[in-house]
Formats: C-alpha cells, structure tokens, sequence
C-alpha cells in the first residue's frame, strides 16, 4: 500500500491568529535537567558523555496545525444534549473511505453551496455513503507560511454542511484554514448588516446536528477523487475540544 501524509507539520511557522511557541531542549540540555528531576538530584555525569534525552515543550491550542474539532467546539449543546468533547468521539469514524472535492477552480473566500458540492460529486461519478469523510481541497496548503494563509481557503455554507451530514457524513475537512469562509470575509459581511446567522455559519451547524471537522490538511494534490482510505484519529485530550492528528490517506497498490 502507499500512505501519502495529509498533515501540515506542527510549528512556529505557520501564519495564523493562535500562534505556537516551542521550546526545544537539546541532549546537553537534557542532561542537565533531567538528571535532577528523574534521578534524585543527579548531575549530568550519569548521562553518556553528558548526552541526556533532547526534548521539547509546546505551548500550543488544540487548534494547531492539522486538527479535528469536537461537537463542543461549536455549542455547548448539540440535537438537545451536551456537546462531546474530542475523547468522547467514536472511533469509528477515523478511519473511513476518502472523497476529495476539487475546488481549485473558485476563487479565495469562495462559499460553496449544496449544488456546488453536487456538482462536484457528478464530476467524479461518486454518490457519497455514510461514514465517509469528505475532503475539500483549495491546496491552501501550498501557502500555509504566506501572511494572508487564513484568508485564502473556500469555504463551507451552513446548507452545504446540513446537506454532508444529512448523506450521513460524519467527518469533512479542508486544506484551508478553516470549515466556513475566512473570518474577515465573514466580519466585512456582518458589520455591513449586523444578523445573526454569519459568523460561523458552518461551525453552529453542529448545534443542530453532531459532525467533526478537519482543518489544516495538506497534500489532497496527490489523491485521486475516491478509492483510498483515510485515517484521522485525533489526539485523546480530556474535555478538549478539538485533538490533533495525523492524518494520512491510503491507497492500495
């Protein structure tokens, strides 16, 4: 089989709004630390030629890099009940077969619509089944170091999401920053004619219905439109409400 990697790599460089900070310890500096905290005190010295275990520390959101976002990041309730947080997620539904829409062809801040996604899906001949995970590719990946990355994605309607979940979709994601249009587009269209129902659209979506979103994929370049698996399981944070994962799809030979 080929695993291809469809995770951007967790680090400082990535142009957004929740910024990560590492701080990396190298074997010297290991050795210094560790042998005081993990061995009664002791010096360097009990370390081979003074090399202890490198290390690092990530001050980070559950948000960074390549994420799945829990029901609770949307609503505190969902269908009439408390949201789930991230651990309480079924497993099941990680590890599924992959669809990827193509919408290379519409513009940055495109929101695209149930036609646009069935149009999509008649293009590669494929009629979505329940359980599997849908992805959008805009390759916003391609900028994910540019200034403007949070502002280049397309982005998901409210009715394109109810009509994904409806199919029996349970996961969908995105290369893009984010599930709904970039936040400025969503900001200029608000403040121009304050309603409810135009920040985050998409996102309070899950207060009506239960469904997980990834964001930040890489790489949905190199997929065909079906016929691989993917898998997404994301990081088991208590109460979180959203997990990292490395994502990857696969395909057999």
């Amino acid at each position: 089989m080929k695993i291809i990697d469809l995770s951007v790599t967790i680090s400082t460089d990535i142009k957004e709004p929740l910024p990560t900070r590492i701080d990396y310890e190298d074997h010297r500096e290991g050795a210094k630390k560790m042998g005081s905290k993990l061995f009664g005190g002791a010096s360097e010295d009990v370390f081979l030629e003074g090399n202890g275990p490198a290390g690092e520390f990530l001050y980070l959101t559950g948000h960074a890099g390549t994420h799945i976002d829990a029901p609770w990041h949307y609503f505190p309730t969902c269908e009439g009940k408390p949201s789930r947080t991230i651990e309480q997620m079924p497993l099941e539904w990680f590890f599924n077969d992959g669809v990827v829409l193509d919408f290379t062809d519409k513009p940055d801040g495109y929101c695209f619509t149930v036609a646009d996604v069935q149009e999509k899906l008649a293009a590669i001949n494929y009629t979505l089944k329940p359980f599997d995970i849908v992805l959008i590719r805009c390759d916003a990946d391609k900028r994910l170091h540019d200034d403007d990355f949070v502002k280049i994605h397309v982005g998901a309607s409210a009715e394109a999401t109810h009509w994904l979940i409806d199919q029996g979709i349970k996961v969908m994601g995105t290369d893009g920053w984010g599930w709904d249009i970039p936040l400025h587009l969503q900001a200029e269209d608000y403040f121009s004619n304050p309603r409810p129902g135009v920040i985050w659209a998409a996102h309070y979506v899950g207060r009506e219905k239960e469904y997980c979103q990834i964001e930040k994929l890489a790489n949905l370049d190199q997929l065909p439109p079906h016929g691989f698996k993917v898998s997404c399981f994301p990081a088991k944070i208590k109460g979180g409400s959203a997990g990292w994962c490395r994502a990857v799809a696969i395909l057999e030979n």
